[in-house]
């Protein structure tokens, strides 16, 4: 694997993420020594899905150089698919379950039709929607969860890329996806309820025998494998004439366009692949929650996104991810509200309301100060290293 050899970082990141996963397992309450409560693996688990969602961004934005403020969209849509197969088998369970006293027997269209009646009667409609008609299959939900997301990302992209759209033009115009997407999404009449969204995500149909203390642990270990493997695929990505290529464009659009290379098949290709990554990504972060819905896709999620890549580091993978890391953990500690308040006497400082401008100011002083982030720290560590 020349991967391993080319990118140093990537046998560390491994490393690293093979420790931390067996440390959390044997910390567990399913099959540890109990010192992580249920709930705080599963905020370990989501946070590692954020983590494969700024790694996705870096590649997009810190290698191709489109700051894409729409990607959170793709890990939205990725969870809303997840989601309408969680939903409908546990729904269909429970409707079983209600219809097993009856009389005679239901046949399988009235347990269809409980099911449809169950799910969408909350926003006044009857029967399966037609986006439903995968959400009974496993197999096509998996597949859709890869297909969904490329295919929005591959659309848009050939739309955007063909016509040369750049800069921040670009940006506003993924910002303007991601606001109809959301928008849409708030309507009842869209078949995936509205602002009701998709709840109940976290029963996992025929695991009813094992607990949640359980199955968070699984949704972690399956966090972690998708993170790593997405890390050795994106540092693949990077490396190599393919990568140089990647970065040529970032920073001379123009130059590796005369050089004969077609410059919008390399950024579409990025685009769809970091599109997929996210899909993934909300697939595994959604039944961890428990919920999602239209909020979730709002725009200031996926700015959320490049500011945990600036903090990080933009154009390093492990930055991406370090960024990706404190954020979402500062965020869960501050907005879960363990962080005691400042009384300054005219007032007093709530962290609840006050994070997004620590955050906000976190980011305004990395950009000015430290514009490579806490990368850059892992940087200069490493030329003193070889000093």
């Amino acid at each position: 694997m020349q991967v391993f050899t080319r990118n140093r970082s990537v046998p560390i990141f491994i490393g690293l993420l093979t420790l931390f996963t067996i440390g959390v397992t044997v910390m567990s309450e399913a099959y540890g020594a109990g010192l992580i409560s249920v709930s705080f693996t599963k905020v370990l688990g989501m946070t590692l899905c954020l983590c494969l969602a700024a790694l996705a961004m870096d590649l997009v934005w810190g290698y191709c150089g489109i700051l894409s403020l729409g990607h959170f969209a793709f890990f939205g849509v990725g969870g809303y698919v997840i989601g309408m197969w969680l939903m409908t088998a546990r729904t269909e369970a429970v409707v079983r379950a209600n219809l097993e006293a009856a009389v005679i027997p239901p046949t399988q269209a009235e347990v269809s039709d409980a099911t449809a009646l169950q799910i969408f009667s909350v926003v006044g409609a009857e029967g399966w929607p037609w986006m439903w008609a995968a959400s009974g299959s496993l197999f096509l939900t998996l597949l859709l969860i890869v297909l969904v997301p490329g295919a929005l990302a591959l659309v848009f992209g050939w739309l955007a890329f063909r016509s040369r759209v750049t800069g921040v033009y670009l940006s506003i115009l993924t910002q303007a996806f991601t606001l109809a997407l959301s928008l849409y999404l708030f309507q009842n009449d869209t078949g995936l309820r509205g602002n009701n969204g998709l709840s109940g995500l976290q029963n996992i149909p025929g695991a009813d025998r094992f607990g949640q203390d359980q199955i968070s642990v699984w949704f972690f270990w399956a966090s972690a494998l998708a993170l790593g493997l997405s890390y050795v695929a994106a540092a693949w990505v990077v490396s190599g004439k393919f990568g140089s290529i990647v970065r040529g464009i970032r920073d001379d659009e123009q130059r590796v366009r005369f050089l004969g290379y077609r410059v919008e098949v390399f950024k579409l290709f990025v685009f769809t692949l970091t599109g997929i990554l996210c899909g993934i990504a909300g697939a595994l972060y959604y039944p961890q929650a428990g919920i999602i819905n239209p909020d979730e896709i709002a725009p200031i999620a996926s700015i959320y996104l490049a500011v945990w890549v600036a903090i990080g580091g933009r154009g390093r993978l492990y930055g991406a991810v370090i960024g990706a890391a404190l954020v979402s953990l500062l965020s869960t500690y501050f907005t879960g509200g363990r962080a005691p308040d400042v009384n300054l006497g005219l007032f007093t400082i709530e962290w609840v309301d006050w994070w997004p401008v620590l955050l906000g100011l976190g980011f305004v002083l990395v950009t000015l100060f430290a514009p490579k982030g806490l990368g850059g720290l892992v940087d200069l560590l490493d030329r003193k290293k070889q000093s």
